[in-house]
């Protein structure tokens, strides 16, 4: 069985590993308070091209923007999402288990807009009883987003726009950012995100880490604080070199975006079989997500080999799927897919 089903089916990438074992028997001081963190924040700092914000490795991405929006927002107040967005639909309500309101708004391919969120503020602040009702503090999306899409530069500006005009905060998931940075036609980099957002952060699981996430916090008001809420969260790991260690080995000589590359490569050689046999799509991107419509009868038989993630029903013969490729997926693991498909379309 080949496994296209998500994008970390496998573990670290050998690089990752190997500094691992290589440090494994060293002892340092613990909770993120050692050389090898110190030396992946710097690191990830000078490749978003700030001084200023601070970096926190916590372990997975649930757990890091449940982190993060507590320790951001006041009791009364919630957070903006699209309505397919990782927190609205795939957390177990891991948000509002910590006392906060996920306001969910209908998405185009799972990206809000400035307006949206513009509109959203005013319906509140309008209204003659907004002082009953959960307060929009924040906004959050996902680069790239559930389905796979990208905020262009321009869109993240006029989102960030909307957000000081009207004291909101905005919040970036970058569980999959190595594969938005990499995607053609992105025009988004890390030093955009640190100077349009106030907090955000660079996944690792997702990305050649065993596990782990980078937090970079660039609004002060954010940073204060923020390790109390990271140890109240569970979230604190008492062996955190072992993040550090990763981050590290991830931005050192441009590893993070030349194996987020290898799986935008493996994703395109996919995409040129489905184009070229005249395939539908449930949204159409460039990252390493593929949502492809095809026919049950053939997701019958591509079933027996492979794994991937059903999306939904299309008509009484069509379903749309997920497919992943990622920073590990094989060549010809590629290559069988893509003559399959040929086969069988």
């Amino acid at each position: 069985m080949i496994y296209f089903n998500c994008d970390y089916n496998e573990g670290a990438h050998e690089k990752v590993m190997e500094q691992l074992m290589l440090t494994n028997m060293e002892q340092t001081p613990g909770y993120g308070c050692d050389d090898y963190c110190r030396q992946a924040k710097e690191l990830i700092l000078k490749e978003c091209d700030t001084k200023d914000a601070e970096v926190h490795f916590l372990v997975g991405g649930t757990q890091t923007n449940t982190t993060v929006i507590k320790s951001a927002l006041r009791a009364h107040q919630g957070v903006i999402a699209a309505d397919s967005g990782h927190i609205n639909v795939h957390e177990s309500g891991a948000i509002e288990s910590v006392g906060h309101k996920v306001l969910a708004l209908p998405a185009e391919a799972g990206k809000l807009t400035a307006a949206q969120v513009e509109n959203c503020y005013l319906a509140h602040i309008s209204d003659d009883s907004h002082e009953h009702m959960v307060q929009p503090k924040m906004i959050y999306i996902s680069q790239p987003t559930e389905l796979g899409t990208l905020y262009s530069l321009k869109e993240l500006k006029d989102i960030s726009e909307v957000c000081n005009k009207y004291r909101l905060l905005l919040f970036v998931d970058g569980a999959r950012l190595g594969y938005g940075l990499a995607a053609p036609g992105n025009d988004v980099t890390l030093a955009d995100l640190a100077r349009l957002c106030d907090v955000f952060y660079i996944g690792g699981t997702k990305v050649g880490a065993l596990f782990g996430e980078a937090v970079v916090i660039i609004n002060p008001l954010l940073k204060e604080d923020f390790r109390y809420i990271i140890k109240q969260q569970g979230a604190m790991l008492a062996k955190g070199r072992l993040l550090g260690v990763q981050f590290q080995v991830l931005f050192k000589d441009g590893l993070y975006m030349e194996i987020s590359r290898h799986a935008i490569d493996m994703a395109e050689k996919l995409r040129t079989v489905l184009y070229d046999k005249k395939v539908a799509f449930y949204v159409e991107n460039r990252t390493n997500q593929i949502f492809p419509v095809l026919p049950d009868a053939v997701l019958d038989v591509l079933r027996k080999n492979y794994g991937f993630e059903y999306q939904a029903r299309i008509d009484e013969t069509h379903s749309a799927i997920r497919i992943c490729t990622s920073w590990a997926t094989k060549a010809d693991s590629v290559e069988k897919l893509c003559q399959d498909l040929t086969n069988l379309l």
